[in-house]
């Protein structure tokens, strides 16, 4: 462990680490789990579990069943529709809020190139990594921290759902318009970086909807 990790307090680590097995689709839609056993998988107490799984259920990513068991809610098509509106509205205006520097593109650049990597490689989990950092990297630039938080708790609702659409389909049929929203940002123009980011969410909410009207999630 790093020094710096080891100045972060532990329920802050477990809460990051339950978010991200959520986000990144370790948890699967309507899959229980206990919280024994998200106990020992975390590697973590059961006072740092639970206050995680508190705040998560808090978001919305969470869902208690009874039992001292927890599941990750099925997205529904209404609550979609809600979610897509959200991210359509509040990120590409995060988007266009971005303090665009040099070294953002130059981060946004590697980080775009991991995606290129993982796409290529049908790497499901690498893609939903890097293109996660990716939109991050760019919304906190805006510095807009009431927006970022929503947006943060918009995805936990979303991503598990992207995850089992990508584990059919494959990384190759994954959205990516970053190389539009680089350009965008390259030239100055913030109405063409927030209009590349909103195709980018548009084509991954269709994705998620198609699934949803084949019953596949």
């Amino acid at each position: 462990m790093t020094e710096d990790a080891r100045k972060i307090p532990t329920h802050e680590v477990t809460y990051a680490r339950l978010r991200d097995m959520i986000l990144f689709g370790v948890l699967q839609p309507g899959q229980p789990v206990t919280i024994q056993g998200l106990t020992a998988g975390l590697e973590a107490g059961m006072t740092p579990v639970r206050e995680a799984i508190r705040r998560l259920a808090a978001e919305g990513a969470l869902l208690p069943q009874g039992n001292r068991r927890v599941t990750v809610p099925r997205l529904s098509a209404a609550d979609l529709d809600q979610v897509a509106f959200a991210r359509l509205t509040i990120e590409p205006h995060l988007a266009g809020l971005a303090v665009v520097t040099p070294a953002l593109i130059e981060k946004l650049e590697m980080l775009d190139t991991a995606v290129d990597a993982a796409i290529s490689a049908d790497d499901v989990s690498g893609y939903l990594k890097s293109n996660h950092a990716f939109h991050f990297a760019l919304y906190e630039a805006a510095g807009a921290g009431v927006l970022f938080d929503m947006a943060r708790s918009l995805w936990l609702r979303f991503g598990p759902s992207l995850r089992v659409v990508s584990s059919r389909s494959g990384a190759t049929s994954l959205p990516d318009s970053h190389k539009e929203a680089l350009a965008a940002m390259r030239a100055g123009d913030a109405a063409g970086l927030s209009a590349a980011m909103q195709r980018d969410i548009a084509q991954g909410v269709d994705q998620v909807r198609a699934a949803l009207q084949r019953g596949e999630i």
